[in-house]
């Protein structure tokens, strides 16, 4: 019985020892949220995402920035296991729903934006800013900034109507994986940025150093201003391209009620902003105390809190209004919307995770 009392000891005392140098690895800085809105108005609660249907991707996870070719074909950045982002395909899926790999990228592809000739401009975690050919050739454009930071999480990409590539990139730090996220989420360090890379010179060009999870990203109709996702503020930021302003970065809408994720434009110019998840009570209330942010981060996995299953759409107007919502609010169906295109009269839905494309019918 001695033996086993002195075992349980130095178990406990090595879990201790874990938990408290786990807990040294996170920096995290103080902010304090404004509170969460209630779900009400434009934003009342719906059953409508639940009635989505579902596309398979044969067996793989997390569709990620669904794009069309001019043929209808259906592309995205998928990953080879739920809780495992190292290793990722891009699938191209026709409009019968036969799966294809277009490109073993041997790591989850987060962002895809086809050009004006065809080439399927991609943001790999792996090789960071490529360009495929109709043929497949796969070509590099960029793995790191001006001032060489690597473009570890590329994430969101739109193309301009001159070539330009605009993109963010969630951090220079390390590569994702679940609990980095919840990391830099917790931290609220800013972190990798917002960019543009220059098809004519090469180069790439520093917009907004250090964001905070930066994530989808999308021109206005116009391409006057540019909107880019700030996962954990809950906001989207604008970047001003043209005109008095350009330059400049505004707040285009904030204190929304979940992590945004993914972000496209519709044909009458106003945004679709797909999330995550729902905020919770209880992430805003530790925010302020980075002391309890260290002590949370420290718990074993099976103890931290889980992401809620709640899908959630928005469509956004060209002033930052919310004008609609659409949710699953028990995650049958779409447990999580981060990725979202509209295509022919249906929302193509995916995220992180998720192991299906929804296919919703507006």
């Amino acid at each position: 019985m001695q033996i086993l009392k002195h075992f349980s000891i130095l178990i406990s005392s090595i879990a201790i020892s874990a938990m408290a140098l786990t807990s040294c690895s996170l920096h995290p800085q103080a902010w304090q949220p404004i509170k969460s809105p209630e779900f009400a108005g434009t934003t009342a609660l719906n059953e409508k995402l639940s009635t989505s249907e579902k596309i398979a991707i044969a067996d793989l996870y997390g569709p990620e920035d669904i794009v069309f070719d001019k043929a209808g074909n259906l592309y995205c950045g998928v990953h080879t296991k739920e809780d495992n982002f190292s290793d990722g395909r891009i699938l191209k899926i026709d409009s019968v729903g036969k799966v294809e790999v277009y490109y073993d990228a041997k790591s989850w592809v987060a962002g895809l934006h086809f050009d004006t000739v065809g080439n399927l401009i991609a943001l790999s975690h792996r090789e960071g800013l490529i360009h495929i050919s109709p043929d497949k050739k796969v070509t590099p454009l960029a793995n790191k900034d001006e001032n060489g930071n690597p473009f570890l999480i590329p994430n969101g990409l739109d193309i301009a109507s001159d070539g330009k590539i605009y993109f963010s990139n969630t951090s220079e730090i390390t590569r994702y994986d679940i609990n980095y996220g919840k990391k830099v989420i917790l931290e609220m360090n800013p972190i990798g940025g917002l960019y543009c890379y220059d098809p004519a010179t090469g180069k790439v060009k520093t917009l907004i150093k250090g964001t905070y999870f930066g994530n989808g990203v999308v021109l206005s109709k116009d391409e006057s201003y540019l909107l880019m996702v700030e996962t954990a503020k809950y906001r989207v930021l604008k970047y001003w391209l043209k005109g008095d302003k350009i330059g400049q970065i505004e707040t285009f809408i904030d204190n929304l009620p979940g992590f945004p994720n993914g972000i496209s434009i519709r044909e009458n110019g106003s945004y679709w902003l797909g999330f995550s998840t729902k905020r919770t009570e209880a992430l805003d209330n530790i925010h302020p105390k980075p002391g309890t942010k260290k002590l949370v981060y420290a718990l074993p996995n099976f103890i931290q809190p889980k992401q809620e299953k709640f899908g959630m759409v928005m469509n956004i107007s060209t002033d930052g209004k919310i004008l609609q919502s659409l949710f699953d609010t028990k995650g049958i169906i779409m447990p999580e919307a981060g990725a979202v295109k509209e295509h022919n009269g249906y929302l193509y839905l995916g995220g992180d995770t998720v192991p299906y494309i929804g296919k919703y019918k507006l």
